[in-house]
């Protein structure tokens, strides 16, 4: 058999099989059943050319519906200036080697950096890391953190108010790490505080998970919940839709010990589901506890302005099952997309998405009501997301307005829709969709 790539010569292959005893390539595959070998041609087209194939992508993307997007849930439509591509494949950026040599990785470094400082003013915590695969897997390590901090507690409580899809990738974290999840019950769409400290005064508790907004996109009041976390030893942890931090109190202001979240309402396209990008953000009391990398700057002995890696969990390249985290790796360029986002939109700019995104929900929002169709799911405070009883048919509903072009929010029961509005949507767009929900 002839493998047109191997990088081996017969000869090479020839000692090496005869080192293991091994008579040919085949024969290392011996003990696999026939049955379950592919043995015949792969399904693969015929060689086209560079026009070809963009035509051929063309035509395939063709079939796509592009829809005006009233959806949320954690993912959001939000508006991405056109310099960051551009910016992005910067060969400083692009070609910049892995931060563990600090001499040929200057940009890698610099990003990091910079990236870290604007999620720790972003967030009001002392401490950001270099990034984290996406928000769902960034609670689940906090929530290893808070288990990792205590000596004797083992439970972490969740606030029935936090998005199902990070519920159970921290459910799924905790079964193999021995962690015992107690979710917390809600009231009116909230945490249910009193709930959440009688849980608490029964000691044991590690930590305790909210988020802000909350999965209705409610807007949660967290006083006191800092104190009482405290009291009780266990450590509170806020996920956070960063956007929504340019106007809203911030975990640190709210006493977070852990800020962690999803950064891609800070630029990053859908992208149908990714790539995203977690972060992570911690009081400096516990940043030896804190999975991933943190990179400083400092001095050359030129005395030009430099960058390294300051701090790096290395116990999980020794430790590893036994490891406080084995992250080890993380979403670098979706780091740098955001850090250049940030930098572009600058603080005014955040501001400013923001309170259009807001703006926008709460017209979208009285209009519906204004039908007499629709009446919000609880009488609470939102941000750019809420819930919505329909008193038609939902499907129905959905189904005309997709027709006409737009994807109408999220159908979290029979007569139950999200929606979400983002600074990209005009009033026009909105007014098209009330217009098709009063017909």
């Amino acid at each position: 058999m002839a493998f047109k790539y191997f990088p081996h010569t017969p000869e090479d292959i020839r000692e090496m099989l005869a080192k293991i005893g091994v008579g040919s390539l085949d024969d290392l595959y011996a003990e696999v059943p026939e049955e379950v070998k592919f043995n015949r041609d792969y399904g693969l087209p015929k060689a086209m050319s560079e026009i070809e194939v963009r035509k051929f992508f063309n035509k395939l993307g063709a079939k796509n519906k592009q829809l005006v997007c009233f959806a949320g849930a954690g993912v959001y439509d939000h508006y991405t200036p056109s310099a960051i591509p551009q910016l992005v494949e910067r060969s400083e950026f692009l070609t910049s080697y892995t931060p563990y040599q600090a001499e040929i990785s200057q940009g890698t470094l610099h990003y990091i950096f910079e990236y870290q400082s604007m999620m720790a003013e972003l967030t009001g915590m002392d401490i950001s890391n270099a990034s984290m695969y996406d928000g769902t897997t960034a609670t689940a390590e906090a929530m290893l953190m808070a288990n990792a901090a205590s000596k004797k507690a083992h439970r972490v409580l969740i606030s029935d108010t936090v998005d199902r899809k990070t519920l159970n990738v921290v459910k799924t974290y905790a079964h193999f790490h021995g962690v015992d999840i107690s979710l917390v019950k809600a009231t009116d769409g909230a945490t249910d505080k009193e709930a959440l400290k009688a849980e608490l005064a029964e000691g044991g508790v590690a930590g305790v998970i909210v988020q802000q907004p909350n999965r209705l996109g409610i807007i949660e009041d967290f006083t006191g919940i800092a104190d009482a976390c405290h009291e009780n030893k266990a450590l509170f942890i806020i996920n956070s839709i960063p956007a929504d931090l340019a106007l809203l109190k911030t975990p640190g202001e709210w006493g977070a010990d852990i800020a962690v979240g999803d950064g891609q309402s800070l630029g990053l396209p859908m992208n149908f589901g990714g790539p995203y990008v977690g972060y992570m953000c911690c009081t400096e009391k516990l940043m030896r506890k804190m999975p991933g990398r943190i990179v400083g700057k400092t001095d050359d002995e030129d005395g030009r302005r430099v960058f390294v890696l300051t701090l790096q969990a290395r116990e999980q390249h020794i430790r590893r099952q036994k490891a406080t985290s084995n992250i080890c790796s993380n979403e670098s360029l979706m780091a740098l997309w955001v850090t250049i986002y940030m930098s572009l939109m600058g603080r005014q700019g955040l501001k400013e998405a923001a309170q259009t995104s807001f703006d926008g929900a709460h017209y979208l929002c009285e209009r519906l009501c204004q039908t007499g169709h629709f009446h919000l799911l609880y009488d609470q405070p939102f941000f750019n997301e809420f819930a919505l009883r329909y008193d038609g048919n939902l499907d129905e509903l959905l189904k005309k307005l997709e027709a006409n072009g737009i994807l109408g929010g999220i159908k979290l029961s029979e007569d139950v829709v999200m929606m979400a509005v983002t600074e990209k949507r005009t009033k026009d767009e909105v007014d098209h969709l009330i217009e098709l929900c009063n017909e």
